[in-house]
């Protein structure tokens, strides 16, 4: 079965935080939401998963027995173990004591924390905080992990063991949903919901978003920043225009995910003006 949304709309009073969001989350692949802060993503989240009521849409989603969520704040119990952690997150999914075992010691394992088994959440790294709470929202084998900003600062090294993590679990045929501000990582998903002001400006596979970005997409160099709808990229400035015309100086270049997601953005105001 799929998960997701399907033109999934949340207001609080007369503010809409997302408005007709739609996300496809499929058992053993990954689905990103990707936006900056205030984009949605964590509402759209909170939806998918139930804690909060959608004014319109419908939401798909398993049994609350069958969800792992790890919100953005930390997600564990700083003044428990990492052993106590995991063994208090089974006994609330009642798990039998032989899988419970099992599990546990598996997911120790592949996090890394098997040394760190005795020592207090509150006195873990953040980056092992997170894979703690990864592993706690796992330990019940759940059919739909749902992960809001799990990399977000923590080192690079901790970032790659989540996202091992992450494809663990998807490769065992969980859905899994991660919201990340970090393009990098949205372009490993199989699918995508790039939000701005609780609107998809884009959604699809990171290839289908690539290849529908509008205009025309050029680079050049200098110190100034050559128009209104121009980014650093390195030492060069990327350049978009709607059209086909770049400006003199500007040649074109062939545009990666990044610049997919930045043209999306400068696309969607060029729209509204």
């Amino acid at each position: 079965m799929t998960f997701g949304l399907d033109a999934v709309t949340v207001r609080y009073g007369r503010q809409t935080a997302l408005d007709a969001v739609s996300l496809a989350v499929e058992p053993g692949r990954v689905s990103a939401v990707v936006g900056g802060d205030g984009a949605g993503k964590s509402t759209a989240l909170a939806a998918l998963v139930g804690l909060i009521n959608p004014a319109d849409g419908l939401v798909r989603r398993p049994a609350k027995t069958e969800i792992g969520y790890v919100p953005a704040t930390a997600g564990h119990y700083g003044d428990l173990t990492v052993e106590e952690n995991l063994l208090f997150t089974a006994q609330a999914f009642r798990m039998a004591p032989g899988e419970r075992d099992a599990r546990m010691n598996m997911l120790l394992e592949q996090t890394g924390l098997q040394g760190a088994r005795r020592r207090l959440g509150g006195q873990l790294s953040g980056g092992m905080q997170r894979k703690l709470a990864v592993a706690m929202a796992l330990v019940h084998n759940p059919k739909l992990l749902v992960l809001d900003e799990p990399t977000t600062g923590v080192d690079p090294l901790s970032r790659v063991d989540l996202w091992r993590l992450i494809s663990q679990a998807a490769a065992g045929g969980v859905a899994v949903a991660v919201a990340t501000t970090y393009v990098n990582e949205a372009a490993r998903a199989t699918t995508i919901a790039l939000l701005s002001s609780g609107r998809a400006l884009a959604a699809g596979s990171p290839d289908a978003i690539l290849t529908s970005i509008p205009g025309t997409l050029g680079a050049t160099t200098g110190r100034s920043r050559p128009t209104d709808r121009s980014w650093r990229r390195g030492a060069m400035w990327r350049v978009w225009v709607p059209n086909e015309t770049l400006p003199d100086g500007v040649e074109g270049v062939s545009a990666d995910f990044e610049d997919a997601v930045v043209v999306a953005e400068l696309a969607a105001a060029e729209v509204s003006r």
